[in-house]
């Protein structure tokens, strides 16, 4: 693999339900050694387009475009190995009737030709790696004994066990508090960089963006917003969307005002508005936006699906602060 070549590539991906395009047209690669953050609401499509770069859709689902992860379309094959997923409710992910050891044992196995007493003792090591006290211990322990923290450092283990060259965490640090967040995502970046693996981070946490993210691509009712390094994006977002995420953290509102919020809700899949899915919730909608869906091109060094990204004001958060405060 030449240095500037994709190692994960997504090419107008498009997944239905019963004729409902809930991922539209969706491109987007993952360099190597990178962290790419999907972000949006509740609905955006993140955790489905996660899922797709697993092959873990329903079959038929993927209704066209590709997923090619170094030149492979049977991902599928390629999951635990190649890519693997630090998923979002590790005790649902972790089985309740085997000690957790035996479960990054079998991880091992299912990918490597090693003898029972290797495959265990490379899942003790993995608990180790990833702070879990007394390893060998723990390994005997079933997931019910260990704390939430300690379950999902344990499935950044499993995931990294083996050593993959993409790593799909999704929503890794849910009902987490402050502390345990914290320390779960540097045990996840910890990894990452001791494996040498990409990692596609799908989260709410724009804190974890500005903190991990190399790029961030901004997902709204299925499609790209916004795609472009993570630091410029949070500086200064070119599209209303992204400014309207930005605006409603309370970091971003001065004590005693009060918080911005995103007016109205995303629209259900099958009920899009016609022209820009988000036109209705846009301050800056014009005519040309409730008429034609933008395409993304390319502006100010990024990639930003809007018609109107030069009137975005610097700071963009202006845009719902002054919406919020009448």
């Amino acid at each position: 693999m030449q240095p500037d070549e994709p190692l994960l590539s997504v090419r107008d991906l498009r997944i239905a339900f019963d004729g409902v395009e809930a991922v539209r047209g969706l491109s987007f690669d993952v360099r190597p050694g990178e962290v790419l953050a999907l972000v949006g609401e509740s609905g955006a499509g993140k955790s489905l387009t996660a899922r797709a770069l697993l092959g873990m859709v329903p079959r038929g689902a993927v209704t066209s475009g590709s997923v090619t992860l170094r030149g492979s379309r049977d991902l599928a094959a390629e999951r635990g190995r190649r890519i693997a997923l630090v998923p979002q409710d590790a005790l649902a992910a972790l089985s309740p009737v085997h000690p957790v050891g035996d479960q990054l044992a079998a991880a091992v196995r299912s990918v490597r030709r090693v003898s029972r007493a290797e495959a265990r003792a490379r899942a003790v090591a993995a608990l180790d790696r990833v702070g879990i006290p007394d390893a060998a211990r723990a390994a005997r322990a079933y997931p019910h004994e260990y704390s939430g923290g300690m379950r999902q450092r344990a499935v950044i283990a499993m995931a990294a066990v083996n050593e993959p060259d993409v790593l799909v965490a999704d929503e890794p640090t849910t009902a987490l508090d402050e502390e345990r967040r914290d320390q779960v995502l540097g045990v996840l970046a910890e990894r990452r960089e001791a494996v040498g693996a990409a990692l596609v981070l799908v989260t709410h946490d724009m804190d974890a963006v500005g903190d991990h993210a190399d790029r961030v691509l901004v997902m709204y009712a299925g499609r790209l917003t916004e795609l472009g390094p993570a630091g410029d994006v949070l500086a200064r977002p070119r599209a209303p969307y992204t400014a309207g995420l930005l605006a409603s953290l309370p970091q971003h509102t001065p004590p005693g005002r009060r918080l911005p919020a995103l007016p109205g809700t995303p629209p259900a899949p099958g009920a899009l508005p016609a022209g820009c899915a988000f036109a209705p919730r846009c301050p800056l909608a014009a005519d040309v936006c409730q008429e034609t869906d933008p395409e993304p091109r390319r502006t100010d060094g990024r990639l930003v699906a809007c018609h109107r990204p030069d009137d975005v004001p610097s700071p963009a958060l202006a845009l719902f602060q002054e919406t919020q405060s009448a």
